[in-house]
């Protein structure tokens, strides 16, 4: 067994791959006050905002470093989908976007709330949402990934909901924090370390 050094600069996260080929079986949709608003071709900017809401206490970056044309070119894809959950006051509290792109496949590829909706029921409601949506006629297999710097919940909560873990993997960048791309004060939970000398 060995350790692997990591910069300082970077961060290091345990990438984990989950996915099911069947439809899950019907049940009950959970109760929630939430409610999910398809966004067709949605501004870039509103996109951004909404991702690092949800995203940055998860330290989510890899759309605010896009360009816009780059961002643009996925999220206005007529085989990807994103949502806002909105809130009773219509207030954006999470998102949702999957991603058709690839035949017979569907990804989850971001799902989140708010942290302050953690622990009440909401994301089970969120993946009925996704789950409905993500399996339509022609998709064999929907497949989503979290990592350690996820919530330390997500892993486990995908799991209940019929996901199986297929694959990991580590993956290794440079914090956005020192870059400027999240504030400074983002995602707590995870140390900065110092530069060596």
């Amino acid at each position: 067994m060995a350790l692997i050094p990591v910069d300082p600069a970077e961060i290091a996260t345990i990438v984990t791959t989950l996915e099911m080929h069947e439809r899950p079986r019907p049940r009950p949709m959970p109760g929630s006050p939430l409610q999910l608003v398809a966004w067709a071709r949605p501004d870039p900017a509103k996109y951004r905002t909404l991702f690092a809401r949800v995203g940055a206490p998860w330290l989510w970056f890899s759309r605010l470093v896009m360009d816009d044309a780059t961002l643009t070119a996925i999220i206005h894809d007529p085989a990807v989908s994103v949502f806002a959950v909105v809130d009773r006051a219509g207030i954006e509290v999470g998102l949702l976007e999957l991603d058709h792109r690839v035949a017979g496949a569907c990804e989850i590829g971001y799902f989140g709330l708010i942290p302050e909706l953690a622990g009440q029921g909401h994301g089970r409601w969120l993946m009925a949402q996704a789950l409905m949506r993500a399996w339509t006629a022609k998709v064999e297999r929907v497949w989503v990934h979290t990592c350690t710097l996820d919530h330390p919940s997500a892993l486990n909560f995908y799991r209940r909901q019929g996901f199986v873990a297929v694959s990991r993997a580590i993956e290794t960048f440079i914090d956005p924090r020192t870059l400027g791309v999240l504030p400074e004060d983002a995602a707590p939970q995870i140390p900065r370390l110092s530069p060596r000398d």
